[in-house]
């Protein structure tokens, strides 16, 4: 859909929802096309890859484990800590 500036201005909002519900208009300037505004995807492009199938999520979301992992103990030197991590 053709729009010119002068009504592009005067009823902004109104076009813009008309754009968000997927309609495309093309602005114009004296009855020439100046520039041409389309809605945006607003899904992340990973959740648009899953969606297409090139992707797919992990079976177990969970953040994996530090088996070797040091705790830290109340009371403990961090300079022990620092030694036993470079052991």
């Amino acid at each position: 859909m053709h729009v010119a500036i002068t009504d592009l201005r005067a009823h902004l909002s109104d076009w813009l929802t008309r754009v968000r519900e997927g309609e495309e208009l093309v602005v114009t300037d004296r009855g020439l096309p100046v520039a041409r505004i389309t809605g945006i995807d607003a899904m992340p492009a990973i959740e648009r890859l899953v969606a297409q199938g090139v992707i797919a999520r992990p079976k177990h979301p969970k953040q994996p484990i530090d088996r070797n992992e040091v705790v830290a103990k109340p009371g403990r030197p961090l300079s022990d800590i620092v030694s036993e991590l470079r052991a």
